[in-house]
């Protein structure tokens, strides 16, 4: 994002990404009229509440992804920082882009992280080079019934249509499901889950200035690197087919140096 009105509730909570006026970077339109024209342009005109710093040890390729996928991932999970838990039981659901931030973030505060995916085909990256500390496959009855009740919360990161219920059962009492995957459809849960459990449902939405910052500091501060692969500007159009198909892992990275656009 690139602005937003400034005045209200959000942006003086420095949540300016929840202002109803807020003004993206691709597509958006400006207090003039203007339409944003991305973040590929060599300079650009910005208000410097919309400005972070790049640490110096933080190289510009691994810098990209945080500013969204990363801050996705970090904005919902920094409330456990500081928790008086002696290891909280963190749970990533859906292995792809956010849900791999999610585990070099949780891992990195601490928590014991377990990723929930629909198949193990992501299972040995999961362990090996993430550092996860467990993996449930969701569509295994018996790896779910096994893990139910164990987990403090669920980063849900599945950007499509998926079952809530199957989920919340796998959170202790007091347990948090948060969702930053939109989905085209409504989901559906049964609220006794929720009741019975005192069980919570909320959203994030990518982070604030303030906390984007802040990811960018703790990439650096905890020595995490995400996994991503560099295209040139050439390559655009195959990324793109590669995403439908799930075949990225787990960040493009668009290098538009020595392009016609440059």
């Amino acid at each position: 994002m690139v602005g937003s009105c400034g005045d209200c509730v959000c942006c003086n909570s420095n949540a300016e990404q929840y202002c109803n006026n807020m003004i993206f970077t691709y597509n958006g339109i400006y207090h003039d009229g203007t339409q944003t024209q991305g973040g590929f342009a060599s300079a650009m005109v910005v208000h410097q509440k919309f400005i972070v710093r790049i640490p110096e040890k933080l190289a510009a390729e691994q810098a990209a992804p945080l500013l969204c996928a990363g801050v996705t991932a970090y904005s919902p999970l920094k409330q456990f920082i500081g928790s008086n838990k002696s290891q909280i039981k963190a749970g990533i659901l859906g292995l792809g882009g956010v849900g791999h931030m999610g585990v070099l973030i949780a891992k990195a505060m601490g928590h014991h992280v377990t990723v929930i995916s629909s198949s193990d085909k992501k299972k040995d990256e999961a362990f090996k080079v993430l550092g996860a500390d467990a993996f449930v496959v969701s569509s295994n009855a018996t790896e779910m019934e096994r893990a139910a009740g164990s987990l403090d919360y669920i980063l849900d990161t599945i950007p499509a249509v998926h079952p809530l219920e199957a989920y919340l059962s796998l959170l202790k009492f007091d347990g948090k499901l948060l969702l930053v995957g939109v989905s085209a459809e409504p989901l559906q849960f049964n609220s006794s889950n929720l009741i019975l459990g005192k069980k919570w449902i909320g959203g994030s939405f990518i982070g604030s200035m303030e906390e984007t910052q802040e990811v960018l500091d703790f990439w650096v501060e905890k020595g995490l690197k995400s996994m991503i692969e560099i295209v040139k500007m050439d390559y655009v159009n195959k990324a793109f087919e590669r995403m439908e198909r799930n075949d990225v892992r787990y960040r493009f990275v668009l290098d538009v140096s020595g392009s016609e656009l440059v």
